[in-house]
């Protein structure tokens, strides 16, 4: 069953549709879920008028109930670095991309009132929580960042930090380029087979040449889930491609580059 489900939306007359995470939304106080296109472009980055970006922030912000001073983001890079955000970071990266986190691909808090969001146009979004220490995570996988096994250092961080443990978390993976429309070449490949034992045909599934192959990042980002030690029954994964819908959702790749950038929020409010 497809764990998002859309929801359609209004806030000040403006419509608007998001991307529930249902089955974690409302437990322990979460909020988890990923924006459409209709929300507009969430990111500072692609050229847009910066007041009109933080209006759609706020916009989002407040259809899920919480203050704009919440808001927590990070400048990504494709990498894997992992960052702990604590109750005094709340709201950095909100406004301007000048007070973001820099160089951070992972955010993990365990600090209420904090709305976690990354930004994306086909890569990947990682989500995890732990209900025994109520510790989150919010993680970006592009291809980099995924053969850099940012999945699995999220989970390290976590359980460094918060002592959260692999076997009691939950995780989530949302909707992002699948592998029904991402082609890759040698140049992506050669970085993808040193994870030998994780590159299936689910995974990979080679061209009639062979020089090129269908990269299914989602299961890839799966496995490295349950390599970290996450159990796969605790795992869910949207079935929702970036390139196939583009009446709903952004894509770099289809829309070569022009496109605005979605988010992916994860936030636990305090009772």
């Amino acid at each position: 069953m497809e764990p998002y489900v859309l929801r359609e939306e209004k806030e000040a007359d403006r419509p608007s549709s998001l991307f529930i995470l249902q089955s974690w939304c409302g437990t322990d106080g979460l909020t988890a879920g990923f924006t459409t296109r209709h929300a507009g472009n969430v990111a500072l980055h692609v050229g847009d008028e910066p007041d009109h970006v933080v209006s759609n922030r706020e916009a989002v912000t407040g259809l899920l109930g919480w203050e704009f001073a919440a808001f927590t983001c990070a400048e990504q890079v494709h990498g894997s670095d992992v960052r702990v955000v604590a109750a005094k970071d709340a709201g950095r990266g909100r406004a301007s991309r000048e007070t973001a986190f820099a160089d951070t691909d992972a955010m993990i808090t365990n600090e209420p009132d904090v709305l976690l969001a990354m930004f994306y146009a086909d890569c990947v979004p990682l989500y995890f929580y732990d209900p025994v220490t109520g510790s989150l995570g919010l993680a970006h996988a592009g291809w980099k960042g995924t053969v850099a096994e940012i999945a699995v250092k999220t989970v390290e961080k976590m359980r460094e930090v918060y002592g959260a443990l692999p076997e009691n978390m939950r995780a989530a993976i949302g909707p992002s380029i699948g592998g029904c429309c991402y082609e890759v070449d040698e140049s992506v490949l050669r970085h993808v087979r040193p994870l030998a034992n994780l590159s299936t045909e689910e995974v990979v599934k080679p061209n009639e040449f062979g020089d090129r192959a269908q990269l299914n990042l989602k299961h890839l980002n799966r496995q490295l889930m349950i390599k970290a030690g996450i159990m796969p029954s605790r795992i869910e994964m949207s079935s929702w491609c970036t390139s196939c819908r583009t009446d709903l959702l952004f894509s770099h790749r289809k829309e070569r580059g022009a496109t605005g950038r979605m988010m992916s929020w994860l936030g636990k409010k305090s009772r």
